[in-house]
């Protein structure tokens, strides 16, 4: 039986489980069959997907460590949402009072400030996401299969459209796509936009050898955007904070908006600034306990050990 808490931060909801507990983890044989097993939304708990809170590799260096699945069991990174939910459950469930908190990830080990609530439980967390990646063999971007670029715009070609993208890797990898760019393609509201069609085709476009984040994004004036997110692995979600760190730095890069914005996200908003003296991105948002529950794993989840 494996105990659990869901977890949201702007409607990016996650399944989370304490690693710090060994007899937890002895109950997991495979995270990734069991990411799938949870996260489904009508035979399992429900989520964007799986989060494991651990104790760091070298506790001289973080507090704390996330491995993160996503709904179909493929492992990321990070997640800004997620993360600051792990930040959320560490502190309120005693695993760590240090804050700032350091939390070590898939891309590398991050900071993290939180404030506290009337009843001493964190209710929003600022994350140091570092600096942006903006190499295209780095993010990873195969520029062959571009069909061309300028500056920071790129082609990305596909069932006779052409979608014009911003590249950015927050340790994982996202296109942003603005609104004014595509009159044609986008020429209703953003709400309007059929995200099931093009953000398939976009996350598994050749060019991309590890699938990408993708995001639909609107400039409402130079310190507001709002975005739509298609997210590898997870499909339409409601939020994607490394996402948002995205939009944020690939509106400064274009010239469309300051380097601090408001980002809407229908699941709620998220303050992002890139920062130009350190060059890091700062993201600041909620996180909020949802339920806790047992979740007794079947046969199916055995296999190959954390």
């Amino acid at each position: 039986m494996i105990r659990f808490t869901k977890m949201q931060g702007i409607g990016n909801d996650y399944i989370y489980i304490d690693g710090f507990d060994a007899g937890m983890l002895s109950e997991i044989d495979d995270p990734a069959a069991l990411a799938i097993a949870m996260s489904d939304r009508h035979t399992g708990v429900g989520g964007d997907g799986l989060i494991l809170i651990l104790p760091p590799d070298d506790p001289a260096r973080a507090d704390a460590r996330m491995r993160m699945f996503n709904a179909d069991g493929s492992e990321a990174e990070m997640c800004g949402n997620g993360i600051r939910c792990v930040c959320k459950y560490a502190r309120d469930h005693g695993l760590t009072e240090a804050n700032p908190m350091r939390v070590e990830t898939g891309a590398g080990v991050l900071s993290l400030a939180y404030a506290l609530d009337a009843e001493g439980l964190v209710e929003r967390v600022t994350v140091d996401m570092g600096e942006p990646i903006l190499s295209l063999p780095a993010i990873p971007v195969r520029e062959s299969e571009l069909a061309w670029s300028v500056g920071a715009n790129h082609g990305i070609e596909f069932d006779d459209a052409c979608w014009i993208g911003v590249f950015v890797s927050m340790g994982n990898p996202h296109v942003v796509l603005f609104k004014d760019e595509h009159p044609e393609l986008m020429s209703g509201t953003l709400e309007d936009l059929d995200l099931a069609r093009w953000g398939p085709r976009l996350e598994r476009h050749p060019a991309f050898p590890q699938r990408i984040n993708t995001h639909f994004a609107e400039v409402r004036a130079r310190g507001e955007v709002a975005m739509r997110t298609w997210e590898r692995g997870a499909g339409m979600t409601q939020a994607c904070g490394t996402g948002a760190c995205a939009v944020c730095v690939a509106g400064a890069l274009t010239g469309r908006t300051n380097r601090e914005v408001l980002v809407h996200l229908p699941g709620g908003d998220l303050e992002l600034r890139w920062d130009e003296t350190s060059k890091h991105v700062f993201m600041s948002g909620p996180a909020v306990e949802v339920f806790e529950g047992e979740w007794r794993a079947a046969e199916k989840e055995s296999g190959v050990r954390i």
